[in-house]
């Protein structure tokens, strides 16, 4: 039954995962136990899917509504391998890949230093130059320079109180 499997997919989750992705999953779970409690999993087709993903996410943007479709593809997978299914995950269909595919993203297009002195030398304030100098030289993010205190400068050496979490590559 799918109430009995999310449930274990919950369990799972509670020892793996992190609490934002448990706050992330578990709304949506409910929706989805909500619709499909009381029929087996076997039973969940493609279009089932389909259509309760265009319920959840119309109004969402298409980076959330392609993190819908993979929750629900990672729930199916796991349930799939932990219950030894003999069964196709419903979420692999070409339909609601094409559907809930994930947006490209351009790349970003980095300046040249001519032109980063040049956006520099043009700031109307010295509290604007200071910030972009201190973003440009020292790579420092908008937050970070805006939490900057005369008391974190110590002679040539800047101190940053809260630096933001550096991301770790996948």
């Amino acid at each position: 039954m799918v109430q009995e499997a999310i449930e274990l997919f919950k369990q799972h989750q509670n020892v793996t995962v992190r609490k934002s992705t448990l706050k992330s999953y578990d709304k949506f779970l409910e929706r989805f136990k909500a619709k499909f409690s009381l029929r087996e999993v076997v039973s969940v087709t493609a279009d089932d899917i389909g259509k309760f993903l265009e319920e959840c996410s119309e109004t969402l943007s298409r980076a959330t509504r392609h993190l819908r479709y993979a929750q629900l593809k990672a729930f199916f997978n796991y349930v799939i391998e932990t219950s030894d299914l003999n069964i196709k995950n419903p979420c692999n269909a070409g339909v609601l890949f094409k559907t809930f595919k994930n947006v490209c993203h351009r790349p970003r297009e980095i300046l040249d230093k001519e032109t980063v002195d040049e956006i520099i030398f043009n700031a109307k304030s010295i509290r604007d130059r200071l910030i972009l100098e201190l973003q440009a030289r020292c790579g420092l993010r908008i937050g970070e320079v805006l939490n900057l205190r005369v008391s974190d400068v110590t002679g040539r050496k800047l101190i940053i109180q809260e630096p933001s979490r550096v991301r770790t590559p996948k």
